[in-house]
């Protein structure tokens, strides 16, 4: 079971940022998700929301921001005390981070359409060329997932679930051409994971941040586990689990 910094580590340091990542470089990572988003000017950047207020506390929408605005971004509400302003950073930079990383998710948040689907998608193709042996894209969107499958991405994909489906999901990410699934927790049985493993995909699971669940997620050899509190993790030395 790999252990992979939830958006870097979003209990820790603050979610989506170059410090964020920095930090789980430092407890020796190498797995991490995190998301990524269109700008105005079809630029990547690394956020999760589809506006900056919760980040950082700027009312105003991802799709409506220009790249070269985001360095008078600070993504520091609710971090008083982290020392450096982190603004929102473009995909490009947090790639230059983590070029020795083994496995990266990248989640591409819901779109409106297939025409916007195909655009990302096409986009994250040209960006991360040559990445193939470590990045999964990942989505909860189907139109997404489609959008890869129709470009006959070489890249690995994986369905991302939020909702109580059972094994239904599984004949679901086959035809999308999807080799990982990742359940959120609670959905997260052994039974499930079971049927999964059996199907020969993938099984990612988040966002755990109780050590012993995670130990039983470890003895059910699930492939990936998402965290907040990497640190914690770490600390607990958990049987199966690696960086």
């Amino acid at each position: 079971m790999r252990l992979i910094g939830h958006r870097g580590a979003r209990n820790e340091a603050p979610e989506n940022t170059l410090g964020g990542f920095k930090h789980i470089i430092a407890l020796g990572l190498k797995a991490v998700e995190f998301d990524v988003r269109l700008l105005q000017d079809q630029q990547l950047a690394v956020i999760h929301d589809d506006n900056f207020l919760r980040t950082t506390g700027l009312d105003q929408t991802i799709a409506m921001t220009s790249s070269y605005q985001l360095a008078h971004t600070d993504n520091r509400v609710g971090w008083d005390h982290w020392p450096q302003a982190e603004p929102t950073p473009l995909l490009a930079e947090v790639l230059d981070l983590i070029r020795h990383f083994e496995h990266i998710e990248v989640e591409i948040k819901a779109v409106n359409d297939e025409q916007q689907a195909q655009l990302i998608a096409s986009k994250l193709h040209q960006v991360l060329e040559g990445w193939q042996d470590r990045v999964t894209f990942t989505s909860f969107d189907l139109k997404v997932l489609e959008a890869f499958k129709s470009l006959n991405s070489s890249f690995q994909r994986g369905l991302l679930v939020e909702l109580p489906l059972g094994d239904a999901i599984i004949p679901i990410a086959k035809q999308l051409g999807c080799q990982r699934i990742g359940l959120r927790d609670s959905f997260a049985t052994q039974d499930l994971i079971e049927k999964i493993r059996f199907e020969q995909l993938q099984c990612s699971v988040w966002t755990v941040n109780n050590v012993e669940r995670a130990r039983q997620l470890a003895s059910w050899k699930i492939d990936g586990l998402i965290t907040d509190v990497p640190s914690q993790m770490l600390a607990a030395h958990i049987e199966g689990c690696f960086l």
